[in-house]
This record gives C-alpha cells, sequence and structure tokens, in this order.
C-alpha cells in the first residue's frame, strides 16, 4: 500500500472511531485515542492536504453518527431517497468542515511537536464552539458527550461546560500521539519528536486528568450532601408509545388521550406532585379546543396533581396566528398557571430560513415554516418551585438550560419526542446529551419521551432510571430540588472564550511572524 493510501485509511479509521465512541456503540474509551490515526495521517503534511483528510475523517465519522437524519427525512418527509440521501450528505460535509479546520490548523500554525501537542486542545474547543454556534448552531454529540457515563470526569462541566470534557479528551489524543510518534522515530513537520517532548506532553495530560478526577470526586460528594439536605418533589413522567405515524391521524385522537389518561391514572396511587406528559402528547390545540380540553382538565381534577404538558398552541399578533411548540403547566384543580413555548426551533423542521430564496422547501417538509420561537430562558411556576422546560432539541443547547437556571429554575424538564428515529441510535445519542445540563447546572432532570427514552437524571450527572424504546411507560421518582447556581451557570462559556483567544492569538502572532520574515527578505 502507497503512502497515500495509508493515510487515507488512517483518516477512515479516525471518523470510525470517534462514531464508535458515542451511543449506541458506546464505546466511550475509543475518544480517548480516537484522533490519533488522524493526526498521524497529517503528521507531515501542509494546511491543504490535512485540511482534505480531516474533512474525510469528519465525513466518515457524521455520515455514520447522524445517519438516522435519512430515515427520518425518508419516512416521515415522505422523501424519497435520492434526495434523503444527497440531503444527509450535504449536511454530514458541512460538519466536516470544523474537523478539517481543526486538522489544517494543527499543521498550519506550528511546527515545534511539544506547541503543537498543547495547542491541540485549544483548536478542537473552538471549532466545537463554532459549530455550536454558527448558522444556530449543532451541538449534537461534542467529544465531552462520549463520556455521559464518566461520571468523575464529567463533573468539571459545572465550571468549564462539556468543552472543558472535550478539551481533556483531545488533550489525551495529543498526548498518546505525541507518544506514538517518539516510539515510531517519526517526525512532525521535518522535526523529531524527543523523549522530552513526549514526557512533557504525557505528564501534562496526567497531571490536568488526576486534577479533573479528584475534582469529580469532591463534587459528587458535596452533591450528594447538598442533595441529602435538600426539599423534593415527586414527579412521575408518562411515556404514550403513540406512532408518529397515528400521531396526527384525527382516528386515533381520542385513543391517543385515552392512552396518556389511563397511564396518568396508573400512577395515581403514588400522589405525584407533577405528572409530566411528552412533548405535543395533546394531538390538538390545547384550551382551543374545548371538549377535548375537558377531557384532560377532568383527569387533572381526579388525579389532584399537576401537570404540565406538551401540546402545540397558537395565538393571535398584529391580525395574523402564530404557531408555538409549547408545554401547559396545569394545578391540581385543572386551571393553566404557566406556559412555556420552545425558543430554538429546528430548521427545515419547524422554520424554514431564508424561506423567501427557500421556497420549494415548504412543499418537501410537512407543516414546515408554521412555528414561532418563544422566549429563551423562560420558566413556568409550580407552587413554590419554578421549572425550566427544554422542549426535544433544546436540550442540546446548554445556553438554554443555563438562562433557565438564572431565572429561577430548580428543576430542568424536558419533554420530547423522539418517534420521528425510530429504532436508531439517534434517541440513545439524544439521552446522553441530558446529563450534561444536569451536571453543568447541579439541577434534576426529569425526561418524558413520547416513545422513549424516558427517566431522571440527579443533579451529580446520575442516571436514577430510564425507559426502554417503544413501550407504554409510567415511572414515578422522587428528585431532589437545589436553588444554587454553579460557575458555569453564572458565568457560562468563559473557557471556550479563553481557548478562542488563546488560539486566535496564536494566529496573529503566526501571521505577524510570516510578514516580518517577509519583509526581512526583500
Amino acid at each position: 500500500m502507497n503512502k497515500t493510501g495509508a493515510k487515507i485509511i488512517s483518516a477512515v479509521t479516525s471518523g470510525l472511531l470517534l462514531t464508535a465512541s458515542f451511543p449506541r456503540i458506546g464505546l466511550s474509551w475509543l475518544a480517548w485515542i480516537a484522533l490519533v490515526p488522524l493526526l498521524a495521517a497529517i503528521s507531515d503534511l501542509q494546511f491543504r492536504q490535512s485540511f482534505r483528510l480531516g474533512l474525510l475523517s469528519g465525513l466518515v465519522h457524521y455520515l455514520t453518527l447522524i445517519y438516522w437524519i435519512s430515515y427520518t427525512m425518508g419516512t416521515y418527509g415522505h422523501l424519497p431517497i435520492y434526495l434523503s440521501v444527497p440531503i444527509l450528505f450535504l449536511f454530514s460535509l458541512y460538519l466536516s468542515l470544523y474537523i478539517a479546520l481543526f486538522s489544517g490548523l494543527i499543521t498550519k500554525l506550528y511546527s515545534k511537536p511539544l506547541h503543537v501537542f498543547i495547542l491541540i486542545p485549544f483548536i478542537l474547543v473552538c471549532v466545537e464552539y463554532l459549530r455550536s454556534n454558527l448558522l444556530t448552531g449543532f451541538p449534537w454529540e461534542l467529544l465531552a458527550y462520549s463520556q455521559y457515563n464518566s461520571l468523575h470526569i464529567i463533573q468539571v462541566s459545572d465550571i468549564l461546560g462539556s468543552y472543558g470534557v472535550s478539551f481533556l479528551l483531545a488533550l489525551s489524543n495529543a498526548a498518546f500521539f505525541g507518544l506514538f510518534l517518539f516510539l515510531a522515530k517519526t517526525k512532525w513537520q521535518g522535526k523529531g519528536v524527543s523523549f522530552k517532548d513526549a514526557a512533557i506532553s504525557m505528564l501534562v495530560f496526567i497531571f490536568v486528568f488526576t486534577g479533573c478526577w479528584y475534582y469529580g470526586k469532591e463534587r459528587i460528594k458535596k452533591t450528594d450532601e447538598t442533595v441529602s439536605g435538600s426539599a423534593d418533589i415527586r414527579i412521575s413522567v408518562i411515556q404514550g408509545n403513540i406512532k408518529q405515524s397515528e400521531k396526527w391521524d384525527p382516528v386515533f385522537q381520542l385513543s391517543t388521550i385515552e392512552k396518556y389518561i389511563n397511564l396518568s391514572r396508573s400512577v395515581k396511587i403514588d400522589k405525584s406532585d407533577i405528572v409530566v406528559w411528552p412533548e405535543t402528547a395533546t394531538p390538538f390545540y390545547f384550551l382551543l379546543d374545548a371538549g377535548l380540553t375537558k377531557i384532560v382538565r377532568d383527569l387533572v381534577w381526579e388525579t389532584k396533581s399537576g401537570y404540565l404538558i406538551g401540546s402545540p398552541s397558537i395565538a393571535g399578533r398584529n391580525d395574523k396566528i402564530d404557531y408555538y411548540n409549547s408545554a401547559y403547566m396545569m394545578a391540581p384543580d385543572g386551571n393553566v398557571t404557566g406556559k412555556y413555548d420552545k425558543s430554538h426551533l429546528v430548521p427545515f423542521g419547524e422554520y424554514v430560513p431564508f424561506k423567501k430564496l427557500l421556497p420549494f422547501i415548504g412543499k418537501i417538509v410537512e407543516n414546515v415554516g408554521d412555528f414561532r420561537a418563544g422566549k429563551i430562558g423562560s420558566t413556568i411556576g409550580f407552587k413554590e418551585n419554578r421549572l425550566g422546560v427544554l422542549i426535544c432539541y433544546e436540550l442540546i443547547f446548554p445556553y438554554i438550560a443555563r438562562a433557565q437556571v438564572q431565572n429561577g429554575a430548580d428543576l430542568l424538564v424536558n419533554i420530547t419526542n423522539d418517534a420521528w428515529y425510530g429504532t436508531t441510535s439517534a434517541p440513545y445519542q439524544h439521552f446522553s446529551m441530558a446529563v450534561f445540563r444536569a451536571v453543568e447546572n447541579r439541577r434534576a432532570l426529569v425526561r418524558a419521551a413520547n416513545t422513549g427514552i424516558s427517566g431522571f437524571i440527579d443533579p451529580a450527572g446520575r442516571i436514577i432510571c430510564s425507559t426502554n424504546l417503544f413501550e407504554d411507560a409510567a415511572v414515578t421518582r422522587s428528585v431532589p430540588i437545589i436553588t444554587g447556581k454553579t460557575f458555569y451557570t453564572r458565568f457560562g462559556d468563559l473557557f471556550a472564550f479563553a481557548c478562542m483567544a488563546i488560539v486566535g492569538l496564536t494566529i496573529l502572532v503566526k501571521i505577524f511572524k510570516q510578514e516580518v520574515t517577509t519583509c526581512l527578505s526583500k
């Protein structure tokens, strides 16, 4: 095999290892070394070639990670395979640009091995932050999320956010890469890697890893102590397991409501404070349809619990009708006491960006472009508590949960409908990210999903309970109410900003040195 072929295989290997570290495969330990083959492939390349290999690695990763997009568009968007597959490819290609940028910058900025080993985690955080925020953002399964079950490691998220865990993982890849270059007697950009370079990079990683692990150990202990002394609230989550093909069919409207009612009655003996129904659990406009609304209100009055119910809603504004993806809070007497409107909508799923330029898109995806965004950070009151409601896709955006906790939320509730994803890996990937919202803000998180995965996560990030996919379920647990605010809740992504500043300054220094060299050579 020639050298070019070996480099291509290395790039592809990194892409596959990255995907394998996430659910459902879930070999999380692979994330600690997944980038090493790609880094080895670009060790003697310039920016353009490195960018291309990074693009290839990213394309393999995202095609195998978010393959379910094609399934969803084909099954429920009714797009033919000759459209759904190219759309998946183009979206994966876009996401791959960030790995390509990561790969290219590594070879562009520094030729000294030790410098590049140290710079790798800063660059990775930068490209992840850009992916999370540009063009509405898509922070689906950042590198950190592969570690959602590694409790001691993820605790640092209450200071640094998920980017801190991604930094640690990238530092691990850099250290093992340095060790590989030293043992293989391979050069980085024409410069040999000394024992000192390899040892320093590995020692830095060990030092940071140890610090994070011991911090995690102490934070778990402190969080458990806080939980043991806090009040709690009893929550039931209802998983109706309604097929997406039946959800909006008028023929199944009444049977859907009856199913949720029967499941809710099954937990009446638990005397829950709040019963949570998933996103758009009511297949009608709540409050607008008087007859169906009365059926739900009668249930609330009968069970004597508060209810948080996902439902589409409608409102008039300047002779115009606005549609919202909402959650209603109902007191035990059946009166509506609060409403939350989803604030971060799904592009091409709940609205069409640049609709005037893309008028044909509305004809491809049913009901696209109807929804209006609510206010970011809004919370719902229930007695003396405040709930931060995250509807479906909002779960993957840390800034939304953070804004809600800043506004007084002492409990986070995620309602979602993951029936769109079928039995693919998407529901498992979606659920994994919920753990970080709990840890970042030190709040219990309750999740009600139409077809799963529903569950309860404590403020330390433990998954206390989770349901299976495509099963009827009604589960009750007591969850703690915590009111303190973490460093991350107060200050947000300062760590990511610091990484951006360091990489930006490095780029400026590099440009300045090149300009000086050019001037002196004239």
